[in-house]
């Protein structure tokens, strides 16, 4: 296991000489369409930090885009992950299969919210968790319509980019999208017309309406919602919104799919992020924070539904991989261990206490919100009319960078901030990063 200083350091010019000769080589060899948030390289990672090979030290606000849940290098991922390698490192589970699959299962089963009989299909990425929900609520339904909301992101292969809200950066210029997908307003309460307090049963009377109108409730396979939305912008839908689309999907056949790729395993204060308001979806889709940073996705729910594709319907070369599985039992180890709900808890705690009173001084803060360690400001020009300030965002971010702390950007507008601190990240880094942040704006 990496054990690393839990320590900022900055020793050179971020990025440092060694980051810019490695830049270099991945222009001259790497797509310009694969992006960077920060040019640095990193060498190692462990906790909350992550060290570039020129030994600056930067506070980790990202968690590999809410990945490295556990840390970057947990010693339980460390040496379930090691020992399996060992042993070996393929067999593909469609020819001979192997324990770390099944028990890997058996744990999303027990987690998973509902008590019901529930069956899991194991895959690479988040993208491909969600197309094989909809390829599965098709066919249990034998329909095929799929319903989705404003600001959703949900991958980027084709069909997902269909379900995703965002068109820069990922659907630009990538089209024609797979049919049948139809989008309907988002509960966002910050930005709804006639206010906070009134968002949830207008949002979802709204969407409703438009779903039994423009599509028939007979027609849809899905609803697929991410109960606390990722890439557009950390929003909390208001309270009643989701009880209400999954009763209407419940009265109507439909299977409701929470989409917590982001969300999940703990990331939220639970262990599901649609646990807060009891929800209990048909399915639902994970990846992220399931393996400690190795790739692996699950789609999982009730078991009549799961078992709704024929075989040989399901599957994919590496879907499920022996050293993720083992990396992945690691990580649920690790969450129980050290209770890590409870530690996001504690990190809503203390970030949005000192980001509420950042928004107390500084106007540009329109908004904070999130759960857990799943928190984010949103920056706006005026507050009376919440004109998004894109660029004040990039240029904060920029800011953070160059003072050592890791943040990310997101938002339907690019005007929102994420925080996704590793869970095991100490109190004092913690602290240290919401002072580089409150220092930036400051400055800025």
């Amino acid at each position: 296991m990496t054990e690393i200083p839990q320590e900022r350091r900055v020793v050179t010019a971020i990025p440092g000489p060694k980051s810019l000769e490695l830049q270099a080589r991945r222009t001259a060899t790497v797509a310009a369409g694969v992006g960077s948030t920060m040019p640095v390289f990193a060498e190692r990672a462990g906790g909350g930090v992550l060290e570039d090979v020129d030994g600056n030290r930067l506070i980790d606000f990202g968690s590999g885009i809410a990945v490295t849940t556990v840390g970057s290098s947990a010693e339980a991922v460390v040496r379930r992950a090691s020992a399996q390698l060992a042993d070996f490192t393929h067999t593909c589970f469609m020819v001979t299969p192997y324990e770390e699959y099944v028990a890997v299962c058996e744990e999303l089963a027990a987690l998973t919210p509902g008590d019901h009989a529930k069956k899991s299909a194991l895959f690479n990425s988040g993208a491909e968790a969600v197309e094989n929900a909809v390829k599965i609520a098709r066919s249990h339904t034998g329909r095929q319509a799929v319903v989705v909301f404003d600001h959703a992101y949900h991958g980027r292969t084709n069909l997902t980019m269909a379900l995703t809200a965002k068109n820069m950066p990922y659907k630009n210029g990538f089209g024609p999208f797979a049919p049948e997908v139809y989008r309907v307003p988002m509960a966002y309460p910050y930005r709804w017309p006639t206010g906070a307090e009134n968002c949830g049963p207008e949002a979802s009377a709204q969407a409703i309406d438009q779903i039994s109108k423009q599509v028939g409730a007979q027609n849809v396979a899905a609803i697929i919602v991410e109960p606390v939305l990722g890439e557009g912008g950390f929003i909390e839908p208001a309270k009643g919104f989701l009880p209400a689309l999954a009763r209407f999907a419940r009265e109507n056949g439909i299977v409701f799919v929470a989409d917590e790729i982001q969300s999940g395993f703990c990331r939220t204060g639970q262990w599901f992020a649609c646990e807060d308001e009891g929800i209990v979806p048909d399915l639902i889709t994970t990846a992220k924070g399931i393996a400690g940073g190795l790739p692996l996705a699950a789609v999982t729910g009730r078991a009549e539904i799961m078992d709704s594709a024929h075989p040989s319907g399901l599957g994919g070369t590496y879907g499920g991989n022996p050293v993720a599985c083992a990396a992945a039992l690691g990580a649920i180890e690790t969450m129980k261990e050290l209770d890590l709900p409870a530690k996001a808890r504690r990190i809503e705690e203390v970030m949005k206490d000192r980001l509420s009173a950042m928004r107390e001084k500084y106007d540009v803060i329109g908004d904070v919100r999130g759960r857990g360690a799943m928190i984010a400001i949103e920056l706006v020009k005026d507050r009376a009319t919440k004109e998004p300030a894109t660029e004040t965002a990039a240029a904060l971010a920029k800011a953070c960078h160059q003072e050592g702390l890791l943040v990310l950007t997101c938002g339907t507008y690019g005007n929102v901030l994420r925080f996704l601190p590793p869970l095991v990240i100490g109190e004092d880094l913690l602290g240290e990063g919401l002072d580089i942040i409150e220092q930036s704006l400051a400055a800025l």
